[in-house]
């Protein structure tokens, strides 16, 4: 039986792989829309937990999204770290959710892979929002870690990024 560290650590060197291989193609917008989701078996399941968990935050939801996320769970986003769901839901999920709820998400890209009962789902979109006179328009990767509860797959690790869209270039 393979232990939860090995299963994870396989995960971990998997996405590695993915995200380098990935990192050499570029392929065009409509390759990308051709393949914006590659998920399979575990990994699909896993892939309606992240789904489950964005439309909680665009409902504007924190305690259902809260549910989905384990209590050991490691949040990374800009160079921050909250390492726990009770640290993210004290300083960080209420904001996400007011955030989530004016925006307009995209989805670009995702992929993702499961085994042990740990999952990886990495995703590339776009997110546009305004507030008052801000207007924000990013591209964003988002990479989840989940691990198989009794209970259904929990989040065990996000790590958020994103960067300025180029200006002219529509989703």
């Amino acid at each position: 039986m393979t232990s939860p560290a090995c299963a994870l650590t396989a995960v971990i060197v998997a996405a590695a792989l993915a995200v380098a291989s990935a990192a050499d193609a570029h392929p065009t917008a409509a390759h990308k829309a051709a393949e914006a989701i590659t998920l399979s078996g575990e990994a699909a399941t896993a892939g309606r937990t992240v789904d489950a968990f964005h439309a909680a935050l665009k409902a504007g939801d924190t305690a259902k999204a809260a549910s989905l996320i384990a209590d050991d769970a490691l949040i990374f986003e800009a160079g921050y770290a909250e390492r726990s769901k009770a640290e993210y839901a004290a300083e960080h999920l209420a904001a996400d959710a007011a955030f989530e709820k004016t925006a307009t998400e995209t989805l670009l890209r995702r992929t993702g892979a499961a085994a042990g009962g740990v999952a990886w789902i990495a995703t590339e979109g776009r997110v546009q929002a305004r507030s008052g006179e801000k207007t924000t328009d990013r591209l964003t990767t988002e990479s989840m870690v989940l691990r198989s509860t009794p209970a259904g797959w929990r989040i065990v690790h996000i790590h958020w990024s994103s960067r300025a869209a180029p200006s002219g270039v529509k989703p």
